[in-house]
C-alpha cells in the first residue's frame, strides 16, 4: 500500500505552459465536452498562475551547483485549497491544472484513498516497533518523490483523520510539498460537530497561512443537468417492485446464475454478501454499510467487480450517522472506479440523508448517486 505513494505521470516535454489551462478548457468546449461556464473559467487564473510558479520551481531545482543562479530564484509557491457546492466542475478543473503539469514529480489521489495509505503507513510502521517520528518519517516518503500532490474530495468526518491531520501536514508544507485540494466546504466548515474539533483547528489556521482560497461559485450542478438515463438504475420505494428490479438485474448481468451466498475476503476477514458471480456482486445495505466495514473493504469490491447491485437502502436519521459516513465511503470508492451500480432504496436520492451530522458532505453522495444513473456514467467503463 505505502508504494502508491511513489506513482508517478510523465510527461514528453516541457512546453510553454503559460496559457495551457484555458487552451485546453476552451478545447473541451469546442469538442461539447464542456459547457462554457465564466466562474470555471476564473478560476483557471489563480490555477495558471501556481502551474507557472511550480514550473519555474522545478525548473530551478534541477539545475546544479553554479548553473542554478543563471537563473532568476522564483517565487515560493502557495498551496491551494478549491472549494465550492458539489457538482461544479471542481474535479474537472483539478484535472486539467494536474495533467497540465509538465513534470513527474506529481501525484492526484482521492482523500478517502490517501487516508487509508496514511493509517496503512501508520500501522506497519508501530507493528515494526520503529524508532522515530512517524508522521515525520511519511512526510519525508512523500516528499520524495512528488512535489505536487493533488487531493480530490477534501472532507473530515472522522476523529482519527482530524487528530493525524495537523501533524502530517505541518510536516509536508514544512518540505516544501505543494498540495492542491478540492473540497465542498471552506476550510473553517470542515468537521463541523466533531469530537475534539478544537485540535482540528489548528489544522484548518495552519491551512489558512499556506494555501490559496478559491472558491467556484458557478450555478450549474453538472451532474444533474447531463442526465440521460437509459433505465432506471435507482428504484424507489422497497416494495415487491423493487424486489423484482434486484432479481431481474442480478440475473441479467449474470446470464441468470443461481443466488448463492458470496464470501469476499480482505485482509484475512471474512465479508458476507447475499450472491456474487464472476464480476458481479449482489449485497445488503446492511451487510456493506451496517456491518464494521471500511474504505479497504469497499476498495477491494471495487477492484473484484465491475457490477454491483444494493438493497434495501433506509432513509437514514441523525442517530444514523455511522451507516451514512460508511454509505458516502462506499459511494466514493465506486464512484472513483466507475462500477456500475444498481439499487433500491426506501426514498428518493434527495431524501436518503438530510439531518444529522454528515449531512452536508452527503449531499456530493446525493450528486454522485444522480450522476451514476446517466448514461454518460454507465458507458464510461464499457
Amino acid at each position: 500500500m505505502i508504494k502508491t505513494f511513489f506513482q508517478r505521470t510523465t510527461k514528453s516535454s516541457f512546453a510553454d505552459a503559460s496559457t495551457v489551462l484555458k487552451q485546453c478548457y476552451d478545447l473541451q468546449v469546442v469538442k461539447q465536452q464542456l459547457q462554457y461556464d465564466e466562474a470555471q473559467v476564473a478560476v483557471l487564473k489563480p490555477l495558471q498562475s501556481l502551474l507557472d510558479n511550480l514550473v519555474a520551481v522545478f525548473n530551478y531545482q534541477q539545475r546544479i551547483g553554479f548553473t542554478q543562479y543563471l537563473l532568476p530564484t522564483p517565487e515560493p509557491c502557495r498551496s491551494l485549497y478549491l472549494f465550492g457546492e458539489v457538482g461544479l466542475g471542481k474535479s474537472m478543473l483539478m484535472a486539467l491544472f494536474y495533467e497540465s503539469c509538465p513534470f513527474q514529480q506529481k501525484r492526484r489521489v482521492h482523500f478517502n484513498v490517501f487516508m487509508l495509505e496514511v493509517h496503512t503507513f501508520i500501522h506497519e510502521w508501530h507493528q515494526q516497533a520503529i524508532a522515530g517520528n512517524v508522521m515525520q518519517a511519511l512526510a519525508k516518503k512523500i516528499r520524495a518523490s512528488v512535489l505536487l500532490l493533488c487531493i480530490d474530495e477534501f472532507h473530515v468526518t472522522d476523529i482519527a483523520d482530524a487528530m493525524i491531520l495537523e501533524r502530517l501536514f505541518s510536516h509536508l508544507f514544512n518540505s516544501g510539498l505543494i498540495v492542491v485540494m478540492t473540497s465542498n466546504r471552506h476550510p473553517d466548515d470542515l468537521y463541523q460537530g466533531g469530537l475534539q474539533r478544537a485540535q482540528f483547528l489548528i489544522f484548518t489556521q495552519l491551512l489558512l497561512r499556506v494555501a490559496t482560497l478559491v472558491k467556484l461559485a458557478a450555478k450549474n450542478d453538472y451532474r444533474q443537468t447531463c442526465l440521460q438515463a437509459l433505465e432506471p438504475s435507482y428504484v424507489f420505494p422497497l416494495n415487491s417492485a423493487a424486489d423484482h428490479f434486484v432479481l431481474q438485474h442480478y440475473q441479467r448481468c449474470t446470464n441468470f446464475a443461481p443466488l448463492q451466498t458470496g464470501v469476499l475476503e480482505v485482509l484475512g476477514r471474512k465479508v458476507v454478501l447475499m450472491a456474487m458471480h464472476n464480476d458481479v456482486v449482489l449485497a445488503s445495505f446492511d451487510q456493506l454499510c451496517v456491518q464494521a466495514l471500511g474504505a479497504i473493504d469497499y476498495l477491494q469490491i471495487a477492484k473484484q467487480f465491475n457490477v454491483v447491485i444494493l438493497k434495501g437502502i433506509p432513509k437514514l436519521s441523525a442517530d444514523k450517522r455511522n451507516e451514512a459516513k460508511r454509505f458516502m465511503t462506499l459511494i466514493d470508492t465506486l464512484y472513483e472506479h466507475k462500477i456500475k451500480l444498481f439499487c433500491t432504496a426506501e426514498v428518493s436520492v434527495q431524501d436518503i440523508y438530510i439531518e444529522g451530522d454528515g449531512a452536508f458532505e452527503f449531499r456530493r453522495t446525493s450528486s454522485r448517486l444522480m450522476e451514476m444513473q446517466s448514461a454518460a456514467y454507465l458507458h464510461s467503463r464499457s
